[in-house]
C-alpha cells in the first residue's frame, strides 16, 4: 500500500475486527512504522478508558438534561395536539361534542346562506348605516361651525357647500403658491 491509513481503516485495526479488507491493512502496519505508532497511540487510549471506572447516571439524568434543551415544534404537530386536548376522551362525550359542533356549523352556514339570498336587507343595513355616518359627520361639522361662528347654517348641505367652498379655495391657493415657488426657483437658475 502506497498510502497512509485511513481514520476508519485505523479504527477497525484497533477494535481487532476480522473481516474481508483487514488482512492488506495488517500487512501495512509490518512496513509502515508511522501507521504502526497511531495504531498503538489509539490501542494505549483504548485500553486507558476501559480501565475507567464504569457507574451509572443518576436516575433523572436525562430528564434534567432535556428540561434544558429548548425543542422546537413544528406548527402543524403544535395544532394537531392542540386540537387533540380539545377533543373529550370519552365516546359519548365525544358523540355530544360533534353534534354541537355540527349545528354550530349548519346555523352559521345557514345564516350565511341566508344572508347572501336577501340582498336587499343587506343594502337595507349597509343605507342605515351611511345615513347614521353622514349625519353624525354632519352634527360634528354644524357643531364645530357653531363654535367657531356661533351661528349654525340652517341646512345640512348649506353646510357641505361650504366646506366644499373652504376645501377648493385652499387647493387653488396650494396651486398658485406652487406656481410662485416654482417662478422663483426659476428665476434663482438663471
Amino acid at each position: 500500500m502506497n498510502r497512509h491509513l485511513l481514520p476508519n481503516e485505523i479504527d477497525l485495526l484497533v477494535d481487532d475486527d476480522a473481516g474481508f479488507g483487514v488482512a492488506p491493512l495488517r500487512a501495512h502496519l509490518g512496513e509502515c512504522a508511522d501507521c504502526r505508532a497511531r495504531v498503538d497511540e489509539l490501542r494505549a487510549v483504548v485500553l486507558s478508558m476501559d480501565a475507567l471506572p464504569h457507574f451509572a447516571p443518576r436516575p433523572r439524568f436525562a430528564d434534567d438534561i432535556m428540561t434544558k434543551v429548548q425543542v422546537i415544534e413544528p406548527w402543524h404537530v403544535a395544532l394537531v395536539e392542540s386540537v387533540n386536548r380539545l377533543v373529550p376522551a370519552r365516546t359519548p362525550m365525544r358523540m355530544l361534542a360533534g353534534v354541537g359542533a355540527g349545528l354550530a356549523a349548519v346555523t352559521i352556514s345557514g345564516s350565511a346562506v341566508w344572508l347572501a339570498f336577501r340582498l336587499d336587507l343587506v343594502t337595507w343595513v349597509l343605507n342605515i348605516l351611511l345615513d347614521r355616518g353622514r349625519e353624525s359627520v354632519l352634527a360634528g361639522a354644524g357643531n364645530l361651525a357653531a363654535g367657531a361662528g356661533g351661528t349654525l347654517p340652517a341646512s345640512g348641505y348649506a353646510l357641505l357647500a361650504i366646506g366644499v367652498t373652504v376645501l377648493a379655495a385652499s387647493a387653488l391657493a396650494a396651486v398658485a403658491g406652487f406656481r410662485r415657488l416654482a417662478a422663483t426657483a426659476r428665476a434663482n437658475r438663471s
